[in-house]
């Protein structure tokens, strides 16, 4: 089990709510902008520390409130721990277990993925969205990342920043070995989880998907060029843009059917069911590698699908190894109406729902 106690206020249209969840399933109902939604983002927040549909925190806050407020009690590695945020007037304090905490000390004790409304962005959206995906996944499997990521990204702008102000090549040359040590690992970590989260994906993509799609990484330079290599040949494009246009910030997945990109080659609901399939996939690779502790929010799974490709995401979430929350218009929308808990939404208040 994960989230044991979940509490939010001033979140979206969450005035005030309070629930314990099934340690397994929660069936979410209720009809159309009645807080399903903001339910699963105000448990993704307390996960990442950010929404999954908002670039900033100020239109998180309900209207006419001063902030909000998220609680949860997680039970993470057989221990039970308090994290809280509060968000208000352009400032955020975490606390975890009565102490200052992080972003990461929060996705460290409360691992959330989601299957959202925007999830097709993985197949039609920019690297960006796979970026973030991909390095979710290296985050709770390889335990190095986090600190070369934290050293490449602080070379990373000191090294921009020299560029954007022009100064001389010794300057913007100087961050250059640490961007190349510290971006290398980045590298090592990425391939090395992608290689054997191929393993899994591949199969259940051949078995389950109505076409095969292939997915490769491509870690943001030449594969026939060393980092040093691609610095420096990129060196007089890098003046001209005013930024680094080499390395790992630049890493991608390229996911192809036939032959050509996904986005090019199939419908809206078949990118969804692609996408979910990627992320179905990454939450079985990430339990099967000791994270035990997994929620998984699915908002709408119904949506933009036909009956046969909502029976195929449907068949892949099947005994997910994750504590989920899935939400539905109507409990019957669902083919696991007879499990787990079910509540309702209605005007951002929740209740059980027998």
């Amino acid at each position: 089990m994960s989230l044991q106690q979940f509490k939010a206020r001033g979140f979206r249209c969450l005035e005030e709510l309070e629930f314990a969840p099934d340690p397994v399933l929660n069936l979410i109902s209720g009809p159309n902008a009645s807080g399903k939604t903001s339910l699963l983002e105000a448990i993704y927040y307390l996960s990442r520390g950010r929404s999954f549909r908002a670039s900033g925190n100020r239109e998180l806050i309900k209207a006419g409130a001063k902030g909000f407020t998220l609680f949860g009690e997680i039970l993470a590695a057989g221990e039970t721990h308090r994290a809280g945020i509060e968000v208000a007037a352009g400032e955020r304090h975490i606390r975890i277990n009565g102490s200052n905490g992080t972003a990461a000390d929060l996705a460290n004790i409360i691992p959330v993925q989601a299957i959202d409304p925007e999830v097709h962005n993985l197949i039609q959206g920019g690297p960006e969205f796979r970026r973030r995906f991909l390095d979710w996944g290296v985050f709770h499997v390889k335990h190095s990342f986090l600190g070369c990521w934290r050293r490449y990204q602080q070379a990373l702008r000191q090294r921009n920043a020299a560029l954007r102000m022009g100064q001389p090549d010794s300057s913007v040359q100087a961050w250059d070995a640490e961007l190349i040590a510290a971006g290398t690992e980045v590298d090592a970590c990425r391939r090395e989880y992608f290689d054997a989260y191929l393993s899994l994906l591949s199969p259940i993509v051949h078995e389950k998907l109505p076409f095969d799609s292939i997915c490769v990484y491509h870690r943001g330079w030449p594969e026939d060029q060393s980092l040093s290599e691609a610095l420096h040949q990129s060196r007089a494009r890098d003046r001209a843009m005013g930024s680094t246009q080499m390395g790992p910030h630049r890493a991608d997945l390229a996911v192809t059917v036939h032959d050509r990109r996904a986005r090019y080659r199939v419908s809206r609901g078949q990118q969804k069911l692609l996408a979910a399939t990627l992320v179905i996939a990454q939450t079985r690779f990430v339990a099967d590698h000791g994270v035990t502790d997994l929620v998984l929010l699915v908002d709408d799974p119904a949506a933009e699908l036909d009956r046969d490709n909502r029976g195929r995401l449907f068949d892949l979430l099947h005994s997910i190894p994750a504590q989920m929350f899935v939400t539905a218009l109507e409990p019957e929308d669902l083919p696991w109406s007879d499990q787990g808990l079910m509540f309702h939404v209605e005007h951002g208040k929740l209740s059980s729902r027998l």
